[in-house]
């Protein structure tokens, strides 16, 4: 939606890729357009999501740059260290999709 003119704006899913999936409902992007065409998709560079699905880091298994998989709320993986559970908010770099800290 535009937010000056509120008019809305319809993407097809090959137009949006995986740009978005960092990206929450009502957040600010921006789109970048030549005579109406969307070329580009510029989500906020740091999102906080709540992490919906992780397992457990094992007792023990606490090597140096350790990480495991989990799922984010809008249904993304990201790679967390293993201090990291379930329910617990993260910070992460939309650009690269990479964990930066615990919020």
């Amino acid at each position: 939606m535009d937010n000056e003119t509120f008019d809305q704006i319809a993407l097809s899913s090959e137009q949006v890729g995986d740009a978005l999936k960092f990206v929450k409902e009502n957040e600010v992007c921006k789109l970048m357009s030549h005579n109406g065409n969307v070329f580009a998709i510029e989500p906020p560079m740091f999102v906080e999501l709540v992490i919906t699905e992780s397992e457990p880091g094992v007792k023990g298994d606490t090597a140096t740059g350790a990480t495991k998989p989990a799922i984010v709320e809008t249904g993304a993986q990201v790679m967390v260290p293993l201090f990291v559970n379930q329910g617990d908010t993260i910070k992460i770099d939309t650009r690269t999709g990479e964990y930066l800290s615990r919020v």
